[in-house]
């Protein structure tokens, strides 16, 4: 029998994977319990040891996603088998974990939670725990050349963390998490800077790092700006480092110059593998042509076009500024907000001033998600100019918007993965992830 706290008593054990998420949501008493014991516990108790034959750890604060992305795309190219592991997911939960390219059924998943929950007995373990502890099951079962593991949250604590990494990737430190991770760059790097193993090489895409992350415990730190680089010409790009150069690289089908960040930081990291696990030119190329993030400026066909973007702290929300100024349209920009209470709404805003003329602020169904009453008078004390409305979600704030919009507007959803999921989810249109 198992325990559902949603009913106060003993239940029949999950069988689908909507009631095993239900179930985990509410096993532990914490939604976020940063440690390394539990879950490396229950996977000594499972015998898992290495997800892969390679694996790749990659912490950071944005472009962590898009990263895995790049060099999964890589490596699939060159006929290598390969698993990935990210989150949080949009759509579907299957979407976290994939392998040589498919989204994981949810049968699997649910025999994974089976053979978890046989296995963790009195340890409690929270959501995302028993999420990296299934990633880990289903790639080491797949039997594969490559794993390419996203951290959570942090990295010193983060569950993804019992992995040791063969090369590890920071993408950026920025300032969100705060509560967990510290109140400054310097404290987040620390944190983040956790993945590093003694021996093993490091890749940093933080152009200036804290001095946290640029000491790893070994030499072997390849770091943006230094000992790799990019630059754009004649539409296409080429990338340098210590380990040589290439040119002629096509520009990534998600757009945005930050992806070329993402896209050179992958690149860095797959040549500190070549070899063991060689690529080519064509290779690279196909990659780079095939990596693809839902809701990372994803644009969808509607009328008008609606833009997708996870953008949820200040970072996040200033990359998305600047990707809509260089990408301007002949109308207006209606954003739809929704965020989490825990973010600094006050510099995501300021981010997007002048950029978002109408500001559609929307409630979510999510314990931590701030009131569209409270966004709107947080963007109202900061920008008293500001055209803004309130509704109860986002496929109100979505109709508001198109009883009145021309088709040479556009429509910009952003301020967390809830508020795409939920715009996802209302059935406005289904994204051409094609």
């Amino acid at each position: 029998m198992f325990f559902d706290s949603t009913m106060n008593g003993p239940s029949q054990r999950p069988s689908t994977l909507e009631q095993w998420l239900a179930y985990q949501e509410h096993l532990h008493p914490h939604t976020i319990d940063m440690g390394l014991d539990r879950v490396r516990e229950v996977a000594a108790r499972m015998g898992l040891t290495r997800p892969a034959s390679f694996v790749y750890v990659i912490a950071g604060t944005n472009g962590k996603g898009s990263t895995v992305a790049f060099i999964e795309a890589i490596f699939r190219a060159a006929g290598y088998s390969v698993g990935a592991y990210t989150s949080p997911h949009i759509r579907r939960y299957n979407e976290r974990i994939r392998i040589n390219g498919d989204e994981v059924k949810d049968e699997a998943l649910c025999q994974s939670f089976e053979r978890i929950e046989n296995a963790r007995a009195e340890v409690s373990l929270t959501y995302f725990e028993f999420g990296t502890l299934a990633a880990l099951d289903l790639m080491e079962r797949a039997v594969l050349d490559i794993a390419v593991l996203e951290v959570g949250m942090g990295g010193r604590l983060d569950a993804v963390n019992i992995v040791d990494g063969d090369v590890a990737v920071v993408t950026n430190i920025g300032l969100d998490h705060m509560q967990f991770l510290g109140a400054n760059r310097e404290a987040i790097g620390a944190e983040k800077a956790g993945i590093y193993r003694p021996g093993r090489p490091a890749v940093c895409a933080d152009r200036s790092p804290p001095a946290s992350l640029a000491r790893p415990p070994n030499e072997l730190l390849y770091q943006l700006g230094r000992d790799f680089d990019f630059a754009v010409e004649n539409g296409t790009w080429r990338w340098r480092s210590a380990l040589g150069e290439r040119y002629t690289l096509p520009v990534p089908h998600m757009r945005g110059r930050y992806q070329l960040t993402n896209a050179a930081t992958a690149l860095m990291a797959v040549m500190l593998a070549q070899n063991a696990l060689p690529v080519s030119q064509a290779h690279l190329r196909r990659g780079l042509r095939e990596a693809f993030v839902p809701g990372r400026f994803e644009i969808c066909p509607t009328v008008p076009p609606t833009i997708l973007d996870v953008a949820h702290n200040p970072d996040g929300a200033r990359v998305l500024a600047e990707t809509l100024r260089a990408q301007p349209c002949l109308g207006r920009t209606y954003g739809i907000f929704g965020v989490m209470a825990d973010k600094d709404i006050a510099a995501m805003v300021e981010s997007l001033r002048g950029v978002i003329d109408e500001w559609h602020v929307c409630n979510l169904a999510v314990d931590r998600a701030a009131s569209a009453r409270e966004v709107a008078r947080r963007i109202g004390d900061l920008l008293p100019d500001a055209h803004i409305k309130c509704h109860a979600s986002v496929a109100e704030a979505d109709s508001s918007i198109r009883a009145v919009a021309s088709p040479s507007d556009r429509i910009v959803v952003f301020g967390s993965f809830f508020t795409v999921s939920a715009w996802c989810d209302s059935g406005i249109m289904v994204p051409n992830r094609s």
